[in-house]
């Protein structure tokens, strides 16, 4: 189900490899250009021995589980995105979720949550409930809550404390500053950075990746998408997490393996022992 992401160009060299091996915490294998079995072994090649890839939509997270069923590096996640559940989700589609969810390579529910950006206010309040609809999913089946949170940091934050967070909370492609970073960390949610954590005008990021303990950090792709620099805006993949990794590592002062090694064991912890 290889689908063009719409990126440009030529997909970039691979970076220098690891010496721990990492989990790329989130990115969407059916909208690369590369088939899976090639995207993986590129990844393993550097490092990135293990996955989770997310669903947008029905169709999406059905394949996403059906191609983690396939492959024992990968894991899944599925939901509805906020900017689909804009028009409304049927309870149809609400259950199918919920099914899908309950699979065993299935290890979170996402991605989910708020994107004001993309959405107007007449169609917040469809989000606000697919995104309180998806956290009872979550805590029903156990999973992890992947959030998809892009400036609706308030609303995102609030409807997390009325319905009660789930054990385990991820906001993926973290976009806040270093004080919402510090709100994420005294509620133990989870927060994952992208490669755009290497932009240049991600002084932000990089700030909130400074502060956030340890133990509640994850890297990810969101390949095709957010690809690091210096390949801003290329086709990405799994295989560059390195990238993004010794970014982060350099910005909190740290060796690469020693951050590589508490990411791994992080996301063991919220995903589960692949």
């Amino acid at each position: 189900m290889a689908r063009n992401s719409g990126r440009s160009g030529d997909p970039p060299p691979s970076p220098d490899p690891l010496s721990v091996a990492v989990v790329d915490s989130h990115c969407h294998l059916d909208l690369m250009d590369t088939e899976v079995e090639a995207a993986l072994a590129a990844a393993t090649a550097v490092g990135v021995t293990r996955a989770v890839t997310v669903g947008v939509d029905l169709a999406t997270s059905r394949w996403q589980a059906d191609v983690a069923d396939a492959h024992p590096q990968l894991y899944a996640a599925v939901a509805i995105h906020p900017n689909e559940a804009a028009r409304g989700v049927s309870e149809e589609t609400f259950a199918q979720i919920a099914d899908l969810a309950r699979r065993d390579k299935v290890r979170a529910v996402g991605e989910t949550g708020l994107d004001y950006y993309r959405t107007p206010p007449e169609q917040h309040a469809a989000q606000q409930e697919s995104f309180r609809r998806h956290i009872a999913i979550a805590k029903a089946t156990g999973r992890a809550l992947m959030i998809h949170d892009r400036e609706a940091h308030e609303d995102t934050l609030r409807i997390l404390v009325e319905e009660g967070a789930p054990e385990k909370v991820i906001f993926h492609a973290f976009s806040g500053d270093a004080a919402m970073a510090k709100i994420c960390a005294d509620a133990g949610y989870v927060m994952s950075f992208a490669g755009n954590v290497t932009f240049k005008n991600a002084t932000n990021l990089r700030e909130a990746a400074a502060v956030a303990p340890a133990e509640l950090l994850l890297v990810e792709t969101d390949a095709p998408f957010l690809t690091p620099v210096p390949w801003r805006g290329r086709p990405g993949g799994p295989y560059l997490i390195p990238l993004t990794l010794r970014v982060l590592a350099e910005t909190r002062g740290v060796g690469v393996a020693e951050l590589a090694t508490a990411i791994a064991a992080n996301a063991e912890r919220v995903f589960g022992p692949w």
